[in-house]
């Protein structure tokens, strides 16, 4: 069997293992709906290679606005490798504990809202005390994990918790330890993650089911759509009133900060 054959078996192991998470999936998306609904946002947060379900979240086309992507570039610009903003730094400061808690001082957040949590491994210290964080703020915490990663990792945090300890919720990316899934004769060392592939399946489930939550109650999305399906008249009108409406709830989030 060919590596992409391989491969491919493996990614539709991982359709299986998201698709025995429907009915958890449709939980979380209620209780995202319903920050939405309230006139609140779900806030994303991934450091490292989590960034990337953050932006598949929102904003993009097929996506809507209702959603806070919190993004540290000190955390996730991997670009450069090397030297200045490098990896190296990257990965240190993804340890440092007391940074989610600076993070998350920029925000006026409300029990209204909800939060997800991305982290492979569930055992970097910034993305578990990003979770604490927001528990501490009584807001409800939906951890996406790989759940044999996170099994077989010990957390870098001191008192040794890990990203679940502080969820609600949690999902399962279905990628194996290690996230690497392909093995070849001589190497010892896999090759191809996986948890990219079950992120990105979970996300854009919850983001269908939310959607459909927010029309049946009257809250039709305005959906981030291509001109060669809406036309293009259409496409602009949604660009703009997307990211109008974007900038109204995320004013919000700045109002009382410091007041309270």
């Amino acid at each position: 069997m060919s590596v992409t054959k391989k491969y491919l078996a493996k990614g539709t192991e991982i359709i299986s293992i998201v698709a025995e998470q429907e009915s958890k999936i449709q939980e979380v998306a209620q209780i995202f709906a319903q920050s939405i609904l309230s006139g609140r946002m779900v806030h994303l947060f991934g450091s490292g290679h989590s960034r990337m379900m953050v932006e598949e979240m929102w904003p993009r086309y097929g996506s809507f606005p209702g959603f806070n992507p919190i993004v540290e570039l000190s955390l996730s610009f991997h670009n450069l490798v090397v030297g200045a903003n490098g990896q190296r730094q990257a990965m240190f400061l993804e340890n440092v504990s007391g940074l989610a808690a600076r993070i998350l001082r920029n925000f006026d957040t409300s029990p209204q809202d909800t939060a997800l949590v991305i982290s492979s491994s569930g055992c970097n210290v910034v993305p578990i005390e990003m979770a604490e964080e927001f528990q501490k703020r009584n807001i409800k915490v939906v951890a996406l994990v790989s759940k044999l990663h996170l099994e077989g990792s010990t957390s870098k945090k001191s008192d040794g918790k890990k990203l679940t300890d502080f969820a609600d919720f949690v999902l399962d990316t279905g990628a194996p330890l290690g996230d690497a899934m392909i093995y070849l004769d001589g190497l010892d060392s896999p090759v191809a993650p996986g948890s990219t592939l079950g992120g990105v399946l979970l996300i854009n489930c919850i983001k269908a089911e939310v959607a459909k939550i927010l029309h049946e109650n009257g809250k039709s999305p305005k959906v981030l759509s291509s001109g060669k399906i809406v036309g293009e008249k259409r496409a602009v009108d949604l660009f703009e009133s997307a990211y109008d409406e974007h900038a109204h709830l995320m004013a919000k989030l700045y109002q009382n900060v410091g007041n309270k």
